[in-house]
């Protein structure tokens, strides 16, 4: 288990990772776009966002950082571009965490199965802090 800085930027994350992984000494990242998550008929992907990243992170002193692209249209406002990220093989873990911080909180995503992980959601706080969460076992490159 780990909770871990998840930072979005207004799409520069390319940029933004490359500088990093440069500055800390890092490999050159694996990078999953948002034109790589398999369509949805409902949802038709904008052109715009094809190459946006959805998601990569890098470890700079034995922590994960990860990063993502804002959504085309999605607000984005430098200092709340910040989130914590629960990320455990433990779905008990996650789901007791994700129902006990969803009190007095608002849910922006239930848990549920995405193409990247068998649980993954996300909640507002309370306090307006915005907790993901992520179950990985080992298995997900990215």
């Amino acid at each position: 288990m780990s909770v871990n800085a998840y930072l979005n930027f207004p799409g520069n994350t390319r940029e933004v990772v490359t500088f990093y992984a440069e500055v800390f000494n890092q490999p050159a990242p694996k990078i999953m776009t948002f034109g790589d998550a398999p369509a949805h008929p409902d949802y038709p992907l904008p052109e715009e966002a094809k190459n946006g990243v959805m998601h990569t992170r890098l470890k700079i002193s034995g922590s994960d950082i990860m990063f993502s692209d804002t959504f085309p249209g999605m607000p984005y406002t430098v200092g709340n571009n910040i989130t914590l990220s629960l990320v455990s093989a433990d779905l008990e873990e996650i789901e007791n965490a994700f129902h006990k911080l969803k009190v007095g909180g608002t849910v922006a995503m239930e848990l549920q199965e995405t193409t990247w992980s068998k649980k993954y959601g996300q909640v507002v706080d309370k306090f307006g802090i915005l907790w993901q969460f992520n179950y990985e076992d080992g298995s997900n490159p990215y």
